[in-house]
C-alpha cells in the first residue's frame, strides 16, 4: 500500500560521501511515497553544512518531510542557541522546526522537536519534549481515518533500545510515547543513536512501536551506515534496513510489526 525511505543523522559536514550519493541515487531510481529525514542533518550547524544539506535534501525526489535534531543549532553562537536555535535551519532548508505534517493517500506523519538550543542540563544533546506539542500531534494522527499509517517523526527516541551506543534521555519521552499509543498511532520514527531497531511501546496493545534509524555519517557507532525502507499493507509493517557495503546498499534486516486492524 505504501513505501516510505528514512534517512537520520547525515551530519552533513562529516558525512560518508558514497554512502550519501548512493542513498540519493536510491531515491531517484524509485521514487517512494515519502523521504523521512529524522533529524542531524549538519554536523556543527556551520551555515556551509546547512547548505550542503539543502542541496542534498532538493535533489530527493518530493515528497520530503524533516525534523530537526540536536546537531542543528549552531553550536559555536550562543546568541543564536538561545534565541534563534532553528533559524538557519529553516532558511536553507525551507522546512519547519515544529507542528508540521504531511498525508498522504493512506499514511499522515506529525513532526515533534525533541531537540533544544540549550536546556537546564549540561549535555544539551540529549531531548525534551513539550507534551503540549505531543498532544497536537496525537490529536491530529487520531482524527485521521482509522486504516491510515500514522507516524509520529522526531529525533530522539523516546524510548530507550536497550545496548544502543549512546541514549537519548528525552525528559518526558515516556509518558509522551504512551500518549501517543494511547491515541492510535502506529509508528515514533527517530535518528539520534545511529543504530537500526524497532520496538513495541509496553503498556499500550502492542501495535505502536519505536522505528529508529541509522546513520549516513562517519560516526558509524560500531554498525555500518545505513537507512530505513518501510512498506506496509492494511495487516503490517516491514522495516527493511539497507546497509552500506561499501560500494552500495543491500538488505541487512528485516522487521515485521503487526498493525491494529481497521474496525
Amino acid at each position: 500500500m505504501g513505501r516510505i525511505v528514512q534517512f537520520s543523522d547525515v551530519h552533513f559536514g562529516i558525512e560518508n560521501t558514497a554512502a550519501v550519493a548512493a542513498a540519493l541515487a536510491y531515491c531517484q531510481a524509485e521514487p517512494p511515497d515519502l523521504v523521512l529525514v529524522t533529524g542531524d542533518i549538519t554536523q556543527q550547524g556551520f551555515r556551509r553544512e546547512f547548505e550542503a544539506a539543502a542541496r542534498w535534501l532538493k535533489a530527493l525526489p518530493e515528497p520530503i518531510f524533516v525534523t530537526v535534531g540536536n546537531h542543528d543549532v549552531p553550536y559555536w553562537s550562543l546568541t543564536d542557541r538561545l534565541f534563534h536555535p532553528w533559524r538557519l535551519f529553516e532558511q536553507t532548508t525551507g522546512h519547519p522546526a515544529h507542528d508540521h505534517q504531511f498525508a498522504g493517500r493512506d499514511f499522515m506523519v506529525r513532526g515533534v522537536t525533541t531537540a533544544r538550543g540549550w536546556q537546564a542540563r549540561l549535555n544539551w544533546s540529549k531531548g525534551v519534549i513539550d507534551l503540549d506539542q505531543c498532544e497536537r500531534a496525537a490529536a491530529a494522527l487520531s482524527a485521521t481515518d482509522p486504516s491510515c499509517l500514522r507516524i509520529l517523526a522526531c529525533h530522539h527516541p523516546l524510548v530507550e533500545m536497550i545496548g544502543a551506543p549512546m541514549t537519548g534521555e528525552v525528559k518526558r519521552g515516556e509518558h509522551a510515547a504512551h500518549l501517543l499509543a494511547a491515541a492510535g498511532v502506529d509508528l515514533i520514527m527517530t535518528g539520534h543513536v545511529h543504530v537500526p531497531f524497532a520496538l513495541p511501546i509496553s503498556g499500550d496493545d502492542g501495535r505502536c512501536y519505536a522505528v529508529g534509524c541509522g546513520t549516513l555519517s562517519e560516526r558509524e557507532r560500531g554498525t555500518p551506515a545505513s537507512f530505513n525502507v518501510l512498506t506496509w499493507d492494511a495487516r503490517s509493517v516491514t522495516v527493511t534496513v539497507m546497509a552500506w557495503t561499501g560500494s552500495g546498499f543491500e538488505p541487512s534486516r528485516t522487521m515485521g510489526l503487526d498493525r491494529r486492524l481497521a474496525v
